[in-house]
Parts: C-alpha cells; sequence; structure tokens
C-alpha cells in the first residue's frame, strides 16, 4: 500500500510541478510564448488542404462529443466486464477533467491565436487545450487498463505507444489548426496525467484498502 501510494503521489506531483512551470512562463512571458507565436504562424504558412482535413477529423473526433462517447463506451465496457473500479475512474476521470480544464481557462483567460485568415476560429479561452487533457485522461487511462491486462512486455510497449501517439496528434491538430499554442497543449498533458493520476491513485488506494480489509476480516478468529 505504502510503494503504491507513494508512486502516484510522485506522478501527481511532478505532473503539477510541470503544469505550474509551464503556467508560470505564459503569465511571466519568457521563451516559451515567442515560441508559440512562431510556431503558430509557421503551420499556418505551411498548411495543406489533405493534411488540414486529416487534423480536422482528429480534433473533432476528440472533442466534447467525441471524448464524451469514447468515454461513455469505456464505461458500459467496464460495467459489462464488471470491472468496478474501473467504472468508477472513468466515470470520475472522463467528466471531472472536462470541468476541471474549463476552470483553469477562465481562470488563466489566454486568449486564442491571433492569425490571418485562420483555419479554425474559437472563440474560447486558449490555455489549457481542452482537447488535448481530455484526450490524455481518455487514452492514458485506456493504457492503463490495457496494460494491466497483457504481461508481455512489446505489447504494453505497443500499447503505451499508441496511446501517446494519439495524444500527440490531438495536440498536433490543435496546434495546426491554429486554435491553440504550444505552450497550451504542453500544460493541457500535464494537467490530464495529473488528474488522471488522482482518479487512479484514489481508487486503487481504496480498493486496496477494502481488500485488505476483507481479508483481515476472514482470518480474524
Amino acid at each position: 500500500m505504502g510503494l503504491h501510494l507513494t508512486i502516484g503521489v510522485i506522478l501527481i506531483l511532478c505532473a503539477a510541478w510541470a503544469f505550474g512551470e509551464i503556467a508560470e512562463d505564459v503569465i511571466e512571458g519568457d521563451t516559451i510564448t515567442l515560441i508559440d507565436v512562431r510556431l503558430a504562424h509557421w503551420f499556418r504558412a505551411h498548411a495543406d488542404a489533405g493534411f488540414t482535413d486529416a487534423m480536422l477529423f482528429i480534433t473533432h473526433w476528440n472533442g466534447i462529443l467525441g471524448s464524451s462517447i469514447m468515454g461513455l463506451l469505456l464505461a458500459l465496457w467496464f460495467w459489462y466486464r464488471k470491472a468496478h473500479y474501473w467504472l468508477v475512474v472513468v466515470l470520475v476521470s472522463v467528466p471531472g477533467g472536462m470541468l476541471l480544464n474549463v476552470a483553469l481557462k477562465h481562470i488563466f483567460r489566454r486568449a486564442r491565436p491571433s492569425l490571418e485568415d485562420p483555419l479554425l476560429t474559437l472563440s474560447t479561452y486558449s490555455f489549457p487545450s481542452g482537447h488535448t487533457a481530455a484526450a490524455t485522461v481518455f487514452y492514458g487511462l485506456l493504457a492503463c487498463y490495457l496494460v494491466r491486462r497483457v504481461h508481455a512486455w512489446p505489447a504494453r510497449a505497443a500499447i503505451v505507444a499508441a496511446c501517446v501517439l494519439m495524444v500527440m496528434l490531438v495536440a498536433l491538430s490543435r496546434m495546426y489548426l491554429g486554435v491553440h499554442y504550444l505552450s497550451d497543449v504542453l500544460a493541457a498533458s500535464a494537467e490530464g496525467a495529473a488528474w488522471l493520476a488522482i482518479c487512479i491513485t484514489a481508487v486503487s488506494t481504496l480498493h486496496r484498502r477494502r481488500r485488505a480489509g476483507a481479508q483481515g476480516r476472514e482470518v480474524a478468529p
């Protein structure tokens, strides 16, 4: 229990620290904000019609509606498999992560990138990226579940790589379409990782404590 909880807390603190560092740099206008602007204009200058269609598909599929549908399907799978603790994790982490992101957007109130002839225009705040945060939570949760189901290390590595790739594609789509800066998606990944670590650590710790308590009652005279 101690090692399990310690690892969870370390992951939470590392992700939260990363988010804090990025947020501080954005607020103070450090070097990353200059990179943000240059990269946003570079993407717009090198836009390609075919690639734009692919990025639009990825970004719309991983939007609020798409993430909600995928989260619901995963919840139904956990319910069907009677994986009750995983079911609790997905029901808390996916909608909770979306609400957390909305709250953070209104705290920082960062404007979206300003570009000539933008590929996509949104009126909401930019920091951190809601799409990237949601993708980090969902695909991160999926990776955790699948890694626990398989035992071969090559399969585990392939699962993690595929889920990381999906998060990166979502982040890329948001930057390419000109609705987020680099720092927005980096902070969102850290935010999503921290929130997911909190949810999994809390539910898993509860599960382990209940199982330990049940075993203790069984061996009691």
